[in-house]
C-alpha cells in the first residue's frame, strides 16, 4: 500500500476539473478540499467532486493537507504560492511560476527557508508522447542532438475565449501563455539553456474579442528566438498570436543520425515519429510510456518525492529556468543582443518504463 498524501486546491476555474481527474488517477494522492475567492463557486465545485469547500485560510491551516495546488490566475501565482509556502505547505502551481525572475527567485528562496517543495506545471512532459521521445534520445536513436525547432503559431484566443483580455496584458502573450509547454519539453529532451537571442514585436495594438470589445495589446504577440543549450545544441523557436495559418511542425529534434517529430507539448499523448539514417522515412514509434495520464501527474510525482526523499521532476528549479528563458527572450529583443541565463538546470530524470497505471515508482 502507498502512503497517501492529502491535497487541496486553491482556485476552481476552468483548469480545476482536469486536475481532479488527473490526481484521481494516482493512488498516492487524496484530494480532500478546495478553496476560491468565490465561496459559492468553491462549494459547487466541492459538491461536484466529493470534497470539502474551505476558505483559503482554513485550507492552509489544515494540518492534514501536505500539498496545495495553486490554480489561480497567472497575475497572482507568486502571491498565492508564497502564502502556501509561508503556511508550511508544499506548493504546486499552474504555469508560469511567476511573471518575473524576481518573483521566481522569491518563491525558491522562501521554499528553501521553510523546507518545503515547489512544483510547477506544465507536467505534460511526463506524458507518454514526450517520455517516449526522451527514451529515444537517451537510447541514441538519433545520435547526438544538435538542433531543434519549436513552433506555436495561431491568431490569438480572442476568437473563442470568453474573457481574453488577460492574454494581452503583462504576463500574457504567446510566450508566457504557451511558451512553458515548449521550453519545458525542450529542456527535458536536450538539457538546460545557456544563452538566447530574440526579436519580438507587438504586431497589432488592438485586438477585437468575439463579443466586439476592443482589447488593448500590452505585450509582444510574435517572438522569434534562438536558444543555445549547454550541450551545444541550438533551437529555433517561434511563439505567435499573429499567424492565421501555417504548416509548421510543433517540435522537431535533429540529431547526428536522425530526427524525431515530437507531439504537441500541451498534451500527454503521441504520435511520435522517427527518421534515421538506417531507416530513412518517417515512422511512427509505439509509445514506451502511458498516454493515459493527465494534469496532476506532476503533483503525484511530488507526493512520491515527499514520501521517499527523492527529487521530483516538475520542480521549482525547472519552472524557474523556463521563466528565466522567457524573460531573457523578451530582454534580448529589447536590448538587441545575446543574453546569458542565470539559472543552470539539469534535465529531470526520465520516468521508468513498465510502471503500473496509477504509480510513478517501480
Amino acid at each position: 500500500m502507498v502512503a497517501k498524501v492529502k491535497v487541496g486546491i486553491i482556485g476552481v476555474g476552468n483548469i480545476a476539473p482536469a486536475y481532479v481527474r488527473g490526481c484521481n488517477q494516482f493512488e498516492i494522492l487524496e484530494l480532500v478540499a478546495c478553496a476560491d475567492i468565490d465561496m459559492a463557486r468553491a462549494e459547487n465545485f466541492a459538491s461536484e467532486n466529493g470534497i470539502r469547500a474551505l476558505s483559503i485560510d482554513d485550507l492552509l491551516a489544515d494540518e492534514d493537507i501536505r500539498i496545495v495546488i495553486n490554480l489561480t490566475i497567472p497575475a497572482v501565482h507568486a502571491e498565492v504560492t508564497l502564502k502556501i509556502i509561508n503556511a508550511g505547505k508544499n506548493a504546486y502551481s499552474e504555469k508560469p511560476l511567476g511573471l518575473t525572475r524576481e518573483q521566481g527567485k522569491s518563491i525558491l528562496e522562501a521554499a528553501d527557508a521553510k523546507g518545503v517543495l515547489i512544483g510547477c506545471a506544465p507536467d505534460t512532459f511526463l506524458g507518454g508522447g514526450i517520455q517516449t521521445c526522451r527514451k529515444l534520445i537517451d537510447d541514441g536513436a538519433i545520435g547526438r542532438p544538435v538542433a531543434a525547432t519549436a513552433f506555436l503559431a495561431g491568431h490569438g484566443p480572442e476568437s473563442w475565449h470568453p474573457n481574453p483580455i488577460f492574454f494581452y496584458q503583462f504576463g500574457g502573450g504567446p510566450l508566457f501563455d504557451m511558451g512553458p509547454y515548449y521550453i519545458t519539453a525542450l529542456v527535458n529532451l536536450m538539457g538546460g539553456v545557456k544563452r538566447v537571442t530574440s526579436s519580438a514585436q507587438k504586431s497589432f495594438t488592438e485586438r477585437i474579442a468575439k463579443n466586439g470589445d476592443a482589447l488593448k495589446v500590452e505585450v509582444n504577440t510574435h517572438v522569434a528566438g534562438v536558444l543555445d543549450f549547454e550541450s551545444g545544441a541550438v533551437a529555433t523557436m517561434i511563439t505567435s498570436f499573429d499567424v492565421w495559418q501555417h504548416a509548421l511542425p510543433r517540435i522537431e529534434i535533429y540529431g547526428s543520425e536522425g530526427s524525431i517529430s515530437v507531439p504537441d507539448p500541451n498534451t500527454f499523448i503521441g504520435p511520435v515519429k522517427l527518421w534515421t539514417t538506417e531507416n530513412p522515412e518517417w515512422t511512427e514509434v509505439p509509445l514506451t510510456h502511458s498516454d493515459q495520464v493527465g494534469r496532476g501527474i506532476g503533483v503525484a510525482d511530488m507526493a512520491y518525492a515527499l514520501n521517499s526523499g527523492r527529487k521530483h521532476r516538475a520542480s521549482g528549479a525547472l519552472a524557474f529556468h523556463v521563466l528565466d528563458v522567457m524573460q531573457t527572450l523578451e530582454e534580448s529583443s529589447a536590448q538587441e543582443k545575446h543574453l546569458y541565463l542565470e539559472s543552470p538546470v539539469a534535465r529531470p530524470p526520465a520516468l521508468p518504463i513498465g510502471l503500473a497505471e496509477g504509480q510513478l515508482d517501480a
